[in-house]
């Protein structure tokens, strides 16, 4: 029997296995995945990753492995305007540090991020099992049995569910959720373009939702572009060219010719907070525990916090001689996250609520009120800790870069 079991291989789940194996060798701590071996190796994606999050990668040992492939966002600016504006005004810029020599977020492409904790958790001994698609749950007094489609059956005294927003083994745990669909999906793509974007994000708040513009290495950016559903899938099946069209509508020419250089895809947008973050012997994380609107780019983030959450949960509870599944342990991680969770779900939720439109009266209350932001640099300065999640009084040792 094992110690702890993760259920998803994702950045979510490796990063929840090496914060508690790191921190307690003796711990035995397995991976297991219901996708092919490999297929982590064809996301072409890239993530927003806060600067309290590299923190938790250096204490983990592979942040140099992976900032060569990292890039600093230094500067963000923010807009509010139709596509159809020819002048879209800037109403709110942030510098990008957070302190000397530290920008608040750093741009990721997933596969280099995965690829660094596949090996860490390697060199850890941490074992990840392939095509383990989990069908039933179940749950003893010492222990909980996981049963694949095959038979096959592991068990463990914590399952910790990391399998995404549409989590099966929450399901198996009886954990119910709050949810609903936006009417909205993200399309998702890298481009190329002529000049260089010097590390600026951008974030245009369009009436049909927000189409955020992030800097990758080279002159390359990676789009995150929301759109009623039906429109973004026209867009995504749609020939290249009308693609491009459509996005220099909205991109602009500031950064000159563009071309789409990889894969589009349109994910659907909706709110998803489970009801409870634990059941006896399983914790869940990222999001199986909740599924937010990218607007703010915290839902990876989150997950993060999660897993530096558990991890010192975990840790503290084995150091005492305590069962590190038992309800009264896995309830101290629940009490940890969960107002922190519901507060940014509903942040987000009114945040894209209150841009996704084109009412005339709010949209001259937002652009007041974001005017009034950029004026006061001591009210800049305190959204950009919070945004790169340095500032938050109750965060896990990890996010602080200290270990456990």
């Amino acid at each position: 029997m094992r110690d702890m079991l993760v259920v998803g291989a994702g950045y979510v789940g490796l990063s929840a296995a090496v914060a508690v194996k790191q921190a307690a060798p003796h711990l035995d701590v397995a991976v297991v995945e219901a996708a092919p071996a490999g297929v982590w190796q064809k996301d072409m994606r890239a993530s927003a990753i806060i600067a309290a999050a590299t923190r938790m990668l250096e204490v983990f040992g592979i942040w140099d492995e992976i900032e060569p492939d990292a890039q600093p966002i230094t500067k963000m600016i923010v807009t509010d305007s139709k596509t159809s504006d020819p002048v879209r005004p800037v109403f709110l810029t942030f510098d990008g540090e957070v302190e000397d020599g530290r920008p608040f977020a750093h741009m990721i492409p997933n596969v280099v991020l995965v690829r660094a904790l596949r090996g860490v958790c390697e060199r850890l001994g941490i074992e990840i099992h392939h095509g383990f698609s989990a069908t039933g749950l179940s749950i003893a007094d010492t222990h909980a049995t996981v049963t694949a489609s095959d038979g096959s059956m592991q068990e463990a005294r914590l399952v910790v569910a990391c399998d995404g927003v549409r989590s099966h083994l929450r399901d198996l745990a009886g954990i119910k959720t709050v949810s609903w669909d936006y009417g909205q999906s993200g399309i998702v793509t890298t481009v190329e373009h002529e000049r260089p974007h010097h590390g600026c994000a951008e974030e245009h708040f369009l009436p049909s939702g927000p189409f955020a513009i992030l800097p990758l290495k080279g002159n390359r950016s990676s789009l995150v572009w929301t759109e009623p559903t039906p429109e973004a899938n026209r867009l995504v099946t749609s020939d290249d060219l009308i693609f491009e069209e459509e996005l220099e509508r909205r991109f602009g020419h500031k950064l000159g010719a563009l071309r789409v250089a990889g894969d589009k895809r349109a994910f659907p947008l909706g709110l998803t907070l489970a009801r409870a973050f634990v059941a006896p012997r399983v914790a869940l994380a990222g999001d199986a525990a909740h599924g937010i609107h990218p607007i703010s780019g915290q839902g990876l983030n989150l997950g993060f916090k999660d897993v530096a959450a558990l991890a010192e949960t975990v840790v503290e509870a084995d150091r005492l001689g305590l069962d590190i599944g038992s309800i009264n342990i896995l309830e101290r991680y629940q009490a940890w996250r969960r107002f922190d969770t519901f507060r940014m779900g509903v942040t987000t939720d009114v945040l894209n609520r209150l841009f996704s439109n084109d009412i005339g009266p709010l949209r001259i209350a937002r652009d007041f009120g974001l005017g009034i932001v950029d004026r006061l640099p001591g009210l800049k300065s305190f959204f950009i800790g919070q945004a790169a999640g340095t500032t938050a009084k109750d965060n896990p040792r990890l996010l602080a870069g200290q270990t456990i």
